[in-house]
C-alpha cells in the first residue's frame, strides 16, 4: 500500500494514539496534571468544563503534524510572511473552563498575542469547543489525508475552503505533499508545484 493510501485509510484515531479521559475533574485537578508533567510536550492534556483527556501521540501524528508545521512554515518564509511557531503552547482560560495544547499553532504579525491565530490539530477528537473558548482565530483538522479548515466567525466555527489568515495558501495542495518520504522530498515538491502553478 502506497503511503497517500495509508493516509487515506487512517483509522480515526491511530491505535498507537493513547487517549485517557477522566470526568469530573475541577480546574485545580487540570493545573496539577500540568505541573506532574512539567515541560515535556507530551502527554497533551486538553480540559473542558471538568472532562480531561490525556493523549500520547503516536509516531505517525507526530510525523503528519510536522509535515504541516514545515510545509507551512517554508511557504511562509518564501513569500516573506512574518510568523512565529508556537508548537503545542498550553492555552488555557479558567473563566471560560477551556484549555488546549494543539499539535501546532502559530502568531502571524509582529505585534504580541495572548492567542494563537492558527491551531493545527491531527484527528482532533474533541472538536472546536475548546478553542472557540480560547478565542483562537482558525484551526486546522486533518483527518484521513485531508484537512479541513474552520475559521472563528461571530463566536463560532465555520467550516471554509480558504484560509482566513493565509487566504492565498493552497492547503488542499500542501496535504498532497503529506505522502513523501522525506520531510525534504515534501518541501522540494511543495515548491515545485507552487512554482509551475504561478
Amino acid at each position: 500500500m502506497s503511503r497517500a493510501a495509508a493516509l487515506r485509510e487512517h483509522e480515526e484515531t491511530s491505535s498507537d494514539d493513547s487517549i485517557v479521559v477522566l470526568r469530573e475533574a475541577s480546574w485545580k485537578d487540570y493545573e496539577r496534571l500540568l505541573e506532574m508533567r512539567g515541560d515535556h510536550s507530551a502527554p497533551r492534556i486538553s480540559y473542558l468544563e471538568g472532562e480531561v483527556e490525556i493523549m500520547s501521540p503516536s509516531k505517525d501524528h507526530e510525523v503528519i503534524k510536522s509535515y504541516i508545521g514545515h510545509l507551512l512554515e517554508a511557504w511562509c518564509v518564501d513569500r516573506d510572511i512574518h510568523f512565529r511557531p508556537a508548537g503545542s503552547w498550553t492555552l488555557k482560560r479558567e473563566e471560560n473552563q477551556s484549555g488546549a495544547e494543539p499539535d501546532e499553532c502559530y502568531l502571524f504579525g509582529p505585534e504580541p498575542r495572548e492567542t494563537p491565530q492558527l491551531a493545527i490539530e491531527v484527528e482532533w477528537t474533541r472538536g472546536g469547543e475548546i478553542y472557540r473558548r480560547l478565542g483562537v482565530e482558525e484551526v486546522w483538522y486533518w483527518h484521513k489525508g485531508v484537512i479541513e479548515i474552520y475559521v472563528l466567525t461571530e463566536g463560532a466555527f465555520t467550516r471554509a475552503e480558504r484560509s482566513r489568515v493565509l487566504p492565498d495558501l493552497d492547503v488542499e495542495l500542501l496535504a498532497s505533499m503529506l505522502d513523501r518520504d522525506s520531510l525534504t522530498q515534501a518541501v522540494r515538491d511543495f515548491r515545485k508545484a507552487l512554482d509551475a502553478s504561478a
